[in-house]
């Protein structure tokens, strides 16, 4: 079986001075795949030290070299994108469209952050000031479990083009897809420091990261709970925050929307990435004069939800990426059925045929309240719940009757129209009459969805600190 290594420091891999072995198991099978020693507080003290004595080179480098470091990061993670598709898919449980797709995403991240340093100003003018934007220091990058290579170039591109050093912490459930990353930025030849990585259980880690006074940002995409945590502790050394946080988004079907597209494009939202998604569309709204249509439809559109071994087809959706997930999605499943909700699609346990491994039924409940905790809470997982409105005015009033406030996804015939109702829902995003997804544009959410904004000029910004020289 192999070892993942889980700690690189100082431009090298190294052996953890944690001494904790854990299983990394396939959710495809419910089988160990590998073996992973996690880093702990000793790993992570040296980490931060040897960020903070790169950051006193680094910061001072100039545009066109953070330029180089960028794009030989893409150059290696394109060499490497098949072997993180394999992994993305063993290790997690992704379609092969999804992790092809996912990777080559982490790939191009580095190429849109050149863009993007291309254009920033670092230094203007204004009235009789002059504006200097410093990199903020060592930063602490905390990634998910759903997204890993995404989420981890994400974090890495606008850190080093800010001129941060910085000390990673992946997720601990999907180390191997981590560890190719790193081999990827260790490829690139990045001076000794500049990224480092400690791979441990989050507690451990977090605990020396939220202390130390040398880490001066925190950059963090998971869980509300956990975002709440770090960022009370935060407050202790004035360490700058953003965070990305969870979803229980909402999918407004209009009145005037062509139902043949919208329902599709719908059940695609909800389904995403196996359910696994902060913007998954789980909560439909449709008009009470449409649910019959709207029945009819899901019905017919929910059987292209194929689900399966995607080493063995092209499936719509794989296995949820461990089986604490699993359990948890059944659990929600059994709690719409307990709260009156109609099961339409799917339901609890394995699909037919799929025992082995951690396989839900893609699952769709009509006649949803509002208040029910199906349509409430996150569930992430295959799970869509149905609500119908009678106004228009209802669906944006349920749309925000939320804690929070990530995504929303509208469909109309009318873009005007549409764009008119954007305007009143409290989300960071807005989709109409589309999935697509813009790396340049402003990503983050309202309420509890999060603090600050990743991507494009305004994910760098993150990393940066403003000094105002008056003369």
């Amino acid at each position: 079986m192999r070892t993942i290594k889980s700690v690189y420091i100082d431009g090298k891999f190294s052996i953890p001075h944690g001494s904790e072995c854990m299983e990394v198991i396939s959710p495809l099978n419910g089988e160990p795949i590998a073996k992973v020693i996690y880093a702990d507080q000793i790993d992570t003290q040296i980490a931060i030290e040897a960020a903070s004595k790169a950051l006193i080179m680094y910061s001072k480098t100039t545009i066109q070299q953070r330029i180089e470091y960028l794009t030989s990061i893409h150059d290696e993670i394109l060499r490497r994108v098949n072997d993180l598709a394999d992994a993305t898919i063993i290790e997690y449980g992704a379609t092969r469209e999804r992790a092809k797709w996912a990777n080559m995403i982490a790939a191009t991240t580095f190429l849109d952050a050149i863009e993007v340093l291309q254009k920033f100003q670092f230094s203007y003018a204004v009235n009789e000031s002059w504006i200097i934007k410093e990199p903020i220091g060592v930063s602490a990058l905390f990634t998910p479990w759903n997204a890993v290579a995404g989420t981890i170039a994400l974090k890495v591109a606008a850190a080093l083009s800010a001129g941060c050093t910085l000390v990673l912490k992946p997720s601990e459930f999907c180390p191997w897809q981590a560890e190719i990353m790193m081999e990827c930025i260790d490829a690139a030849g990045l001076p000794d420091g500049v990224v480092n990585m400690v791979n441990g259980r989050g507690e451990i880690i977090t605990e020396t990261i939220m202390r130390s006074p040398e880490i001066t940002k925190i950059s963090f995409t998971g869980s509300t709970v956990i975002g709440k945590i770090l960022a009370k502790r935060a407050v202790d050394t004035m360490k700058r925050v953003t965070l990305e946080l969870g979803g229980k988004s909402a999918n407004i079907i209009l009145e005037d929307a062509d139902f043949s597209l919208a329902i599709p494009m719908a059940l695609e939202a909800a389904f995403m990435n196996n359910g696994q998604a902060c913007v998954a569309g789980s909560r439909l709204l449709v008009p009470r004069s449409r649910i019959d249509e709207v029945r009819a439809l899901i019905s017919r559109e929910a059987t292209r939800f194929t689900v399966g071994d995607p080493r063995l087809g092209n499936f719509k959706l794989g296995p949820l990426a461990n089986s604490k997930q699993y359990d948890r999605v059944q659990q929600y499943i059994e709690i719409g059925i307990g709260e009156g909700a109609e099961l339409l699609v799917g339901g609890m346990g394995h699909p037919q045929g799929l025992t082995e491994g951690y396989y839900v039924k893609p699952t769709v409940f009509m006649g949803v309240t509002n208040a029910m905790r199906i349509a409430r809470e996150e569930i992430f997982g295959p799970v869509l719940s149905v609500i119908s409105y009678d106004k228009e005015e209802d669906a944006i009033s349920m749309a925000n009757d939320s804690e929070y406030g990530l995504m929303t996804y509208i469909s109309s015939r009318s873009a005007t129209h549409a764009r008119e109702v954007a305007k009143s829902v409290k989300s960071g995003r807005v989709l109409i009459n589309t999935l697509k997804h813009d790396p340049m544009a402003p990503f983050g959410g309202f309420k509890n969805s999060g603090i600050g904004r990743e991507n494009g000029s305004f994910g760098l910004e993150e990393f940066l600190e403003v000094k105002t020289l008056i003369s």
